[in-house]
């Protein structure tokens, strides 16, 4: 038989940040233990709940038992188990002993190290109860939590303390005691609305009698609780006039904090609408979680949408006291704007100095001369006016030091960009420093500005060389500085812009602009390089050998790269292409166990057979077009022009004998494969593309 198994762990308030984190890490070692127990089948079908005072994990059909299994122990070698006679040794009889049975039970088995015996036996499995209780415990300690709380008298650690434990096979409790508590069929409602447990009959019924008799709505593996949130707060906004915009990361953040959402229309006083937009923002969303209300022109209106946890019999006291709470903190951010904007920008640029931006690497004032200078030499040779690109490094930094960004962190670049406006400072410089911190996660647009992309693409470069060369560059997972993120963000610029950089110069100028001692100089340049274009890996959806065939010509310019890439991948499902691509290898391979190094050009007076010939003529009639194409980036033509190469290419093959037992015939044909692999290397490595035979 099989019945449906829920484990639900009740705790106090979860961390809403990480709360579906949680929720669907304890989900998926939950799934995982069960199925290596062999009571589900891999891949079978499960959900999983959170609240902020729940985790939850529902798999159906999970069998009542473990799958008898068939044990087998290997003892020793024959050869040491029995005498020159054929009797037993100690050995032997030691291992049948400790398997209790006797030396005439046991069997052979022919391993790689030889015979040896064995003992088989029939092990029936476990019932479900026992094996599910282990596997919950299981989960629980594997469970990704950065710090255990720890609590009572016990040495039990989670995320949070326990308050109860709901484990169900069908319709029976699993006994067992997890984390301090002994399993039950008994959860919690809401806080306040029904704090009396709740027996829960069968485990299908879960979600539904919470929501029934408990007053809690959980959130599920698909997200439900955050979309219906994000439908009452679009619905509210249009009660009041106006809309909320889609927000699902705080629709997410807000499922994480309730129970029992209910949205609540409050207001502000409007003159706290002369504040810069993103800065209201920053109050309602990042402090208070509130959805802001936009009018039809999509500017802020002096209201909000709060979702509130409890179904008031006041719902005004409680729209008064969200209310109370947002006029005090917006009134902050009043003061800091305020405030900030009686010392100009260029004033702050001193305070810079005081500032660390990491040990080892200087103060902030000197990571903006750093900025400054290298932002100058990103693609110098493009109409960029370097006055204002100067002036706009000089100040990309200033706003850090301000009285706004010091409470509002997020809005670095931003405040900036207002207070460089406030001061006068020139349309792009403003715009520049505000967007200089783009992008900052997948996502996020590029700088629109062209010194904006100059100077995002300094910041970024400047702290990617100077983490290398303090020797601490991302490992596993670890990645304190976000510099997969930055690097992500060079190579997003570089190609959307688009901008021409060289990308090896440019690393090589960051890194020698940085206040630390580097022994080796052009292998850290190298490194850093491999560790930006390899997240050009994630830039495309395509067959990653195409990508690995371009990156392995170790071009310079991300923008040629991707220019390439984009060509090649429309071009090699093509027959020509599969043709040429098993030539490239053919010619590669020869080419290798000929060991011919250097560059040698053929003897078109030593060409013997009508299919060298030919092959020679075509690849010199295509040589100019296909370097002419290159050198425009227009590789649709230039890989038009190498796929005429396909019949000549192919008669070759089946005609001629490369490796004639006459020396000169043979290097003269060995000469004429390398200048068609070298002609064939101007657009990508070709022997690293894949054949239909080898991606089958």
């Amino acid at each position: 038989m099989a019945e449906d198994f829920l484990v639900e762990i009740g705790t106090e308030e979860l961390p809403p940040r990480r709360l579906r984190a949680f929720g669907r890490d304890f989900h998926e070692r939950v799934v995982k233990a069960v199925s290596a127990a062999g009571l589900i089948d891999a891949g079978a079908a499960s959900e999983w709940y959170c609240s902020p005072r729940r985790l939850a994990v529902l798999i159906p059909d999970v069998r009542s038992a473990e799958p008898d299994r068939v044990e087998e122990r290997l003892g020793p070698a024959v050869t040491a188990a029995f005498d020159a006679g054929g009797k037993p040794t100690k050995a032997a009889e030691g291992f049948a002993r400790s398997c209790g049975v006797a030396v005439d039970e046991l069997k052979r088995r022919q391993t790689d190290k030889g015979e040896r015996l064995a003992y088989r036996q029939q092990v029936n499995g476990r019932p479900a109860a026992s094996v599910l209780a282990e596997a919950v415990a299981t989960a629980v300690s594997g469970m990704s939590i950065p710090r255990r709380m720890r609590w009572g008298a016990g040495d039990a650690g989670f995320i949070r303390p326990v308050h109860w434990l709901v484990m169900l096979h069908g319709n029976e409790v699993v006994e067992c005691e997890l984390l301090g508590v002994a399993a039950g069929r008994e959860t919690r409602g809401h806080r306040f609305h029904h704090p009396e447990p709740i027996k829960v009959t069968s485990p299908s019924d879960y979600a539904a009698l919470l929501r029934k008799s408990g007053h809690v709505e959980v959130d599920d593996s698909a997200g439900h609780l955050a979309a219906v949130i994000q439908g009452q707060a679009i619905g509210a906004a249009q009660r009041a006039g106006g809309h909320a915009a889609e927000a699902p990361d705080l629709a997410t953040e807000v499922a994480a904090l309730v129970e029992w959402p209910v949205p609540i229309v409050g207001s502000f006083a409007a003159d706290f609408l002369a504040l810069p937009e993103e800065v209201v923002v920053a109050v309602l969303e990042g402090q208070q979680r509130y959805f802001p209300i936009r009018d039809a022109d999509d500017q802020l209106m002096p209201h909000f949408v709060a979702i509130g946890n409890i179904d008031s019999r006041d719902p005004d006291a409680i729209r008064r006291g969200n209310e109370r709470v947002v006029r005090p903190r917006l009134a902050d951010a009043m003061f800091f704007w305020q405030t900030d904007l009686k010392t100009p920008l260029a004033k702050r640029a001193a305070e810079l100095e005081e500032i660390v931006f990491q040990a080892g690497l200087g103060s902030l004032a000197d990571k903006a001369q750093r900025i400054a200078a290298l932002a100058a030499e990103v693609a110098p040779g493009d109409d960029v006016d370097a006055a204002l690109l100067a002036r706009a490094a000089s100040l990309c930094k200033c706003d850090l030091v301000t009285d706004m960004v010091g409470e509002f962190p997020e809005l670095q670049g931003i405040m900036g960009g207002h207070y460089a406006a406030a001061d006068g400072e020139p349309a792009a410089v403003a715009e520049a420093i505000r967007e200089h911190y783009l992008p900052q996660q997948s996502g996020d647009p590029i700088p629109a500005s062209a010194i904006g992309q100059r100077l995002a693409i300094a910041d970024k470069l400047d702290t990617i060389a100077g983490v290398f060369a303090l020797g601490k560059r991302p490992s596993g997972d670890r990645d304190p500085f976000a510099l997969r993120r930055a690097a992500a963000g060079i190579v997003r610029i570089a190609l959307e812009a688009p901008l021409d950089i060289e990308l090896a110069k440019l690393i090589g100028a960051a890194v020698a602009a940085q206040p630390v001692p580097v022994k080796d100089r052009a292998a850290l340049i190298a490194d850093i390089r491999a560790f930006i274009l390899d997240r050009l890996r994630s830039q495309y959806d395509i067959r990653i050998d195409v990508v690995d065939a371009v990156l392995a010509l170790e071009l310079d310019n991300p923008a040629d790269i991707d220019a390439r890439i984009t060509a090649l991948a429309a071009f090699v499902d093509q027959p020509a292409a599969q043709s040429l691509a098993a030539a490239n290898k053919r010619c590669a391979n020869i080419l290798r166990q000929a060991d011919m190094t250097g560059d040698r050009s053929p003897k078109a007076e030593d060409l013997i057979e009508a299919a060298e010939v030919d092959l020679y003529d075509a690849i010199e009639a295509s040589r100019d077009d296909v370097a002419a194409r290159v050198a425009e980036r227009d590789y649709k033509a230039a890989l038009a022009t190498l796929a005429t190469l396909r019949e000549p290419v192919d008669k070759f093959f089946d005609d001629v004998l490369v490796m004639d037992e006459r020396a000169d015939v043979r290097l003269n044909r060995l000469a004429l494969l390398d200048s068609l692999h070298r002609l064939f290397s101007t657009t990508a490595d070709w022997a690293r593309i894949q054949v239909e035979s080898e991606r089958s």
